[in-house]
């Protein structure tokens, strides 16, 4: 279930700053053009351009962008192309800074093209055309959804990059990611490793949710001097809300539907020694059959439905009925009617809810997509920005966590509970 994306345009917002031309290597200074008609009015300053890298350029940093500044004058037109392609940018400093979007493409050249006016209404011009470094080194990053796929509304964005992201540039890294939702949503990206970067909402996805994932990652540095060399793309969608609590003290789980209690059905959990641990997990693979393999047996499990990887699924176990509403019998999996199982199996997706209670021993960080033991506030200080995102259909943008109103979703339906994963 793992995509790549498509190989595209990159990068990163960069510094709303001039750049100066020894940061390039290969050019003579910043370009800079004087007025093309009339000489600015007696007293007045005639409007100067700055583009930065310089023109002739031949190693300009991908990182640090494009900067198109106006002295004495406001900016006019500004086009970037590269490869043919318009470079996107905006604007700033009550029209005196253009400055580009993203990072720019490594290995690639572009031209510039700016006009200004002064207070004398005279016009001026300037051009550049620069090419960025080729680097040494490169990292590439993989999405685990799938083009068009449907997930459970716990489902995170996951992230693995190839090579480690050092913490001096994880800022920069999520600076570079967007996320389109076809209903707004609020969440942060939480760095999971030096190598796994997660998005999670802070409640759990609107079932139907619509989601546009886009990395600008060309261009973006993940350690000195190792870049990103790809844009990376994806689009998938929630589907229906598919949620199920199990309780290990009562042997019962209930099973709900877009907000509704479909099921209350008897299951067995993990007996003394081998409890199932509490914690809100996700879904994460299913088969039917598994092939089991422990101490005293190895036998093909049907309808199994993986939600820890040391090996804790809702499987059909025929051979413990008896036991299903009254007593945990299990080496920590919940056992499940074959019916009821088969049922559940149907229905489940990648990224559904699964929240254990009552059981003495509590979850394990890792031990499965355990995104949801955080709490909000936990979530947002594992972001290298440690500010929560807003997305929506025009994209998503970063908001300080105190901006945010109150939350009033309630587990286990619309979020999972604080300390979900503690001991009992």
């Amino acid at each position: 279930m793992r995509s790549s994306g498509r190989l595209a345009v990159a990068a990163i917002p960069a510094a709303l700053t001039v750049l100066a031309a020894g940061a390039c290597s290969g050019g003579s200074g910043p370009a800079r053009t004087s007025a093309r008609h009339t000489a600015a009015a007696p007293g007045a300053a005639a409007a100067e351009l700055t583009i930065s890298p310089a023109n002739g350029a031949r190693n300009a940093a991908p990182d640090q962008g494009i900067a198109v500044t106006a002295s004495h004058g406001t900016l006019g037109r500004v086009t970037v192309t590269a490869n043919g392609q318009p470079v996107a940018g905006a604007l700033t400093s009550g029209g005196t800074v253009w400055h580009s979007q993203w990072a720019l493409d490594v290995a690639q050249r572009y031209r510039v093209t700016a006009t200004a006016r002064d207070a004398a209404g005279t016009t001026v011009t300037a051009a550049s055309s620069f090419r960025t470094l080729t680097p040494a080194q490169t990292f590439r990053t993989q999405i685990f959804e799938g083009l068009n796929q449907t997930y459970g509304v716990g489902m995170p964005i996951k992230l693995t990059f190839s090579q480690p992201v050092t913490n001096r540039y994880r800022a920069g890294i999520e600076r570079s990611l967007q996320v389109q939702t076809s209903t707004p949503v609020t969440g942060a990206w939480d760095w999971q490793s030096s190598t796994q970067l997660d998005f999670r909402p802070l409640d759990y996805w609107p079932a139907g949710t619509r989601i546009s994932f886009t990395g600008h990652l060309d261009g973006v540095q993940a350690a000195p001097g190792v870049y990103g060399y790809h844009t990376l793309t994806q689009s998938f969608r929630i589907g229906p809300s598919l949620i199920v609590v199990a309780s290990t003290a009562k042997h019962y789980m209930d099973v709900y539907y877009n907000g509704h209690r479909i099921h209350h059905w008897p299951i067995s959990t993990g007996r003394p020694g081998d409890d199932t641990p509490n914690g809100t997990y996700l879904t994460i693979e299913k088969a039917n059959p598994v092939d089991m393999v422990g101490p005293g047996y190895n036998i093909e499990v049907p309808w199994s439905v993986r939600f820890t990887w040391s090996g804790d699924y809702l499987h059909d176990a025929y051979w413990s009925v008896g036991e299903q509403g009254f007593t945990n019998v299990s080496h920590g999996c919940v056992n499940m009617p074959p019916a009821n199982a088969e049922s559940y199996y149907k229905m489940a997706v990648p990224g559904d809810p699964v929240t254990i209670v009552g059981s003495p021993r509590g979850g394990t960080w890792g031990n499965g997509w355990t995104d949801w033991f955080l709490s909000p506030k936990q979530l947002v200080a594992g972001s290298a920005l440690h500010e929560a995102v807003q997305a929506g259909a025009t994209g998503s943008t970063f908001v300080s966590p105190a901006s945010l109103p109150p939350d009033h979703a309630t587990a286990p339906l619309q979020t999972s509970g604080p300390g979900n994963a503690s001991a009992e």
